[in-house]
């Protein structure tokens, strides 16, 4: 028996990279997912690879930093399946530049997809894991989050909003029995870092003590642990995942 039996989750950016990675992985636990995405080709393809796996899935479209749309997104999951043991906000963009080139929308556009959406998502939830009396939300922040990065503002603001966001939701929800917790990726290898010249990679490596990149399955393997009953007693925690890079 896997450690999400007869749990339901739902996973925004879940069409590929880390999102897809965590999908896969509840999945393999037994949970029925709720594919979430932007990108309705990716989402359905997860979808189908997990329902091949004769698990409930679905694909979900939204633009996650639409508060209304959300909404109703959530409800229809409640509705599809019943209830919602565990959320993952992991939706994310970057607009990368340094502050005196970034343009406004650039900040306001990364705010909203990073941050907005575990606000909307969050508060969508809310009333159906409090009806519970149980659930598990993580939200995929990173190590940008805790000491900034040049050239990032905008992710980085959001990545520490998102922990910021987790500690109060963790002090609002407990005594319901609704843990909320934060992970915090380091470098993890992706199709953007394998864009990385070897030069620009080794220079990476220099800072991560573990001398790796991550892999998405790490970063799987540590929300497995917060969306299951291992972590019954963990909440308002960030979890690094990082290789040491932020100790």
């Amino acid at each position: 028996m896997g450690l999400l039996e007869n749990k339901t989750a739902i996973v925004t950016g879940a069409a590929q990279g880390i999102g897809a990675k965590i999908a896969e992985k509840f999945a393999e636990h037994g949970a029925s997912v709720a594919v979430v995405d932007i990108n309705r080709e990716r989402a359905e393809a997860c979808a189908k690879v997990l329902a091949e796996k004769s698990i409930q899935s679905e694909a979900y479209v939204v633009d996650v930093s639409n508060t209304e749309a959300v909404k109703d997104l959530v409800a229809q999951v409640v509705k599809r399946f019943g209830r919602v043991d565990v959320l993952v906000n992991n939706a994310g963009i970057t607009r990368d530049g340094l502050l005196l080139k970034m343009s406004e929308n650039d900040w306001d556009l990364v705010i909203s997809v990073n941050l907005r959406s575990v606000f909307n998502f969050t508060k969508a939830i809310a009333h159906t894991m409090m009806k519970q009396r149980s659930g598990s939300i993580i939200n995929i922040s990173s190590v940008v989050g805790l000491f900034g990065n040049a050239g990032q503002m905008n992710y980085a603001a959001s990545k520490a909003g998102v922990i910021g966001a987790t500690k109060s939701a963790a002090k609002e929800f407990a005594s319901r029995n609704i843990r909320v917790n934060a992970i915090a990726p380091g470098y993890i290898q992706t199709a953007m870092t394998d864009k990385l010249d070897e030069k620009s990679r080794n220079a990476l490596l220099e800072h991560i003590p573990a001398k790796t990149l991550g892999q998405p399955e790490d970063v799987a393997n540590a929300a497995l642990f917060l969306a299951s009953e291992l972590s019954s007693y963990v909440t308002g925690e960030v979890l690094r995942v990082d290789g040491g890079m932020a100790m």
